[in-house]
């Protein structure tokens, strides 16, 4: 038996033992919510060694006998999907006629894998944090469609977190002031900073804590095992000072934040604040077996005695940041013996508060920053911790690839392979499927994988891309050929209602044109984030902006023929809905052209050629904001979900404000800013437009007076421009236009102009 079927076979048992105490009835409660009826669907739970389903379709009837609830949803979807008469997506879903179906018997389609995990912790920034239950229930019934088991569940924590600083003698105005506001938590959580615009607000904690209860309770009645939070060592600067005796030390300042205070694992402080988190957390959400908690999330282990690397240590993305850190120029021995104990400490920490719990952490650190994690202290890390009792997920496999070879596995320990492939919730159109098809089948024929127990997708954000998730969880629960023209059909066929040859043709060129790209590197870029040159805070290197990745042609192409299969398809919301985002896509990629252009001619002294362009520019950014209004969020539904989770007028202001902040300047003295940019009404026209304007009048000043612009001061300038953007209290509305096929033909014929 094979090491990766013997790893589906303990992570089947524990999925078969969850559902005895789990009913045919959850499963088909979910399907109810997905739009099929209770009636035409029959459910038997049947405990099995693996995640498995056999569908039989006859006389209008779909019968499903699955090892969960799960694995039933996903079975009867699948089935539906493959007739189809079923999809469901972040954008939609379309319930087809239910009768005259086609018989079938799948026979027994079996996972390969034993968990099929998703979300990363940061999706609780980037997305959730104005979640109410009726989002996160559709999510969990997503989930169970695509045949998740194993989400991380991340909600409601600060109210543990509060109550265990007020039991250890913090005041109320120290609480008030540790947690950051909501949309920023995540990077609180894993110690990277503290408190950034603080006060959280105590109705945002009881309504999470609430949430959470009924989150949990779901994911655990259709069978999912939820990853839950655990105490990783990072305390509040009042307790830190409060306790001069215990080894705590002042972490490194990510990304221009003031530097965190981390607890020593040795310290006999770590072992009960660890303990006491998780019997609070028990007493009000339940007992979990997974338990994450991310000690060094983008952050330097101490490795000297004192603690003194750590304020001088360098970390980030290698992209930006590849200087080697004080503490891995200290000597192996030394490195070794702290880093084995950091490990094994932590895992004790929550072995010892939860006996046959398991210790989680994310494998993203391994990869983001190679000068300190070398084969050998990634080794020395892991040494001593039971195989059995730690889960790492490899979630960068699609940024850096291939830490599981240089591991040989990880050693031995359990793991978990994926991808992140979404950034901060941006939202430029790429992903990989024949790279997911082909890297799933390599991993999967590979000898020297280890104990790999699952798969899953960690993205950052969602609403984006879905047709790069449905395919990446089908690649990883095959039923039916994966080749790229086969697997459209079905899409398509799903998605629309209907499909042909020259649908499947066009979508072979959007495929190849704009989805055939793994990882967006323009994001970072000269230390400035932002999906495209135009959601970049502006500066005179535009002119050197490197080209995106995919085919343009094959891209234009494709959309072109979508444009004339428009009529045949009006009647679909999706098709329309898809063929937005594309020309949105395309335009974005055009109006970088031009602002490239326009900055260039301007530094030439070319005044008559930057004005054409800059005009160009403004058109083109309105045109795409207007087309764009009635996708499925713009910046008018994003405020607006942030100011109904508020319950006065100083709430709402304040959510609004933090929201608005996200997805454009948060980050201390960094390069966060425009790190969670997005493509959305409201933000073209009013916030990237409006930046690059007062850049280029710069710009064409200059060029009249024949000098260069001063970046320095001018970033000065727009910085406070933007943080009175976020202060201001401006109302947006997105409505969708009245003819969105027209207006994306004629904005298409606008990036087709030389």
């Amino acid at each position: 038996m094979t090491m990766l079927r013997t790893s589906a076979l303990i992570a089947g048992l524990f999925l078969s033992t969850a559902a005895r105490a789990q009913t045919a009835a959850d499963a088909r409660a979910s399907l109810a919510r997905l739009g099929i009826p209770a009636a035409k669907v029959a459910v038997t739970l049947t405990p099995a060694q693996d995640a498995r389903y056999r569908v039989q379709v006859a006389r209008d009837r779909v019968n499903v006998t699955a090892s969960s609830p799960v694995a039933a949803v996903r079975g009867v979807t699948q089935a539906l999907n493959r007739q189809g008469r079923f999809h469901a997506a972040w954008e939609g879903s379309r319930v087809g006629a239910l009768t005259g179906l086609t018989r079938q018997d799948s026979g027994w389609i079996v996972s390969p894998f034993g968990y099929r995990a998703y979300l990363n912790t940061c999706t609780y920034g980037y997305t959730t944090p104005y979640w109410g239950w009726a989002r996160w229930e559709r999510e969990i019934d997503l989930m169970a469609v695509h045949g998740v088991d194993m989400p991380l569940a991340m909600e409601g924590q600060e109210y543990i977190w509060r109550a265990l600083w007020r039991e250890q003698g913090l005041s109320e105005a120290q609480v008030s002031q540790l947690f950051a506001g909501a949309p920023f938590l995540p990077w609180e959580r894993m110690g990277n900073m503290a408190g950034y615009r603080a006060p959280l607000s105590p109705n945002w904690i009881e309504k999470k804590r609430v949430l959470q209860k009924r989150i949990l309770a779901r994911m655990r009645s259709l069978g999912m095992t939820p990853i839950l939070p655990a105490f990783a060592g990072y305390v509040p600067e009042a307790f830190a000072k409060a306790h001069p005796e215990a080894r705590i030390y002042r972490m490194r300042e990510w990304e221009g934040f003031p530097g965190t205070y981390w607890l020593d694992p040795s310290d006999p402080l770590f072992a009960r604040l660890a303990a006491r988190f998780l019997k609070l957390y028990t007493a009000e959400y339940g007992a979990g077996r997974y338990y994450l908690a991310d000690a060094f999330n983008e952050m330097v282990p101490p490795i000297a005695e004192d603690g003194s690397d750590t304020a001088h240590a360098q970390y980030g993305d290698s992209t930006a940041n590849t200087a080697a850190t004080r503490a891995a120029a200290l000597p192996k021995e030394v490195r070794d013996a702290r880093l084995a104990a950091y490990g094994k400490r932590l895992f004790a920490s929550i072995a010892d508060a939860q006996p046959g719990a398991t210790w989680v952490m994310q494998g993203w650190l391994f990869g983001a920053d190679k000068d300190f994690w070398t084969r050998d202290a990634i080794a020395a890390f892991l040494r001593d911790v039971p195989d059995k009792r730690m889960l790492i997920l490899d979630i960068g496999n699609d940024r850096y690839p291939g830490i599981w070879k240089q591991t040989n596995g990880f050693d031995g320990k359990d793991w978990i392979y994926g991808y992140v492939h979404n950034y901060g919730g941006s939202n430029p159109l790429y992903g990989a499927p024949d790279f997911y098809r082909t890297d799933i089948a390599a991993l999967l024929a590979d000898p020297s994988r280890g104990q790999v127990r699952g798969f899953g997708m960690f993205p950052e954000g969602l609403h984006n891309n879905s047709l790069v998730y449905d395919y990446a969880f089908d690649a990883a629960w095959p039923s039916g050929d994966m080749a790229l023209s086969p697997w459209l059909t079905r899409y398509m066929q799903s998605r629309y209602g209907s499909s042909d040859p020259a649908l499947i043709a066009a979508w072979r060129d959007v495929v190849a044109g704009v989805y055939d790209t793994r990882y967006w590197t323009p994001r970072w870029w000269n230390q400035r984030a932002g999906a495209y040159l135009f959601f970049k805070r502006p500066a005179s290197d535009a002119p050197t902006f490197p080209a995106e990745p995919g085919d343009r042609a094959k891209a234009r192409a494709g959309i072109d023929a979508l444009l004339t299969l428009a009529p045949r398809y009006r009647d679909s919301a999706l098709f329309r809905y898809d063929l937005i985002d594309l020309v949105r896509h395309e335009a974005s990629l055009s109006l970088d052209d031009h602002v490239k252009a326009a900055v260039a001619a301007y530094q030439k002294g070319d005044v008559t050629t930057g004005d054409r362009e800059t005009a160009t520019i403004t058109r083109m950014a309105r045109a795409i904001d207007r087309l764009i209004g009635g996708q499925q969020e713009t910046l008018a539904s994003w405020i607006g979900d942030a100011r109904a989770y508020a319950d006065t007028p100083a709430e709402a202001r304040r959510f609004e404000q933090d929201a608005k902040a996200q997805v454009t300047i948060w980050g201390g003295a960094g390069h966060l800013g425009d790190y969670a940019s997005k493509a959305w009404a409201g933000l073209y026209a009013d916030y990237y437009l409006p930046r690059w304007t007062m850049y280029l009048a710069e710009a064409r000043t200059a060029a009249l007076a024949k000098r260069p612009v001063d970046d320095a001061a001018f970033t000065t300038k727009l910085r406070a421009w933007e943080d009175r953007w976020v202060a201001d209290d401006h109302a947006y509305r997105a409505a969708a236009p009245a003819d969105a096929v027209g207006d994306a033909r004629a904005l298409m014929a606008e990036v087709a102009r030389p």
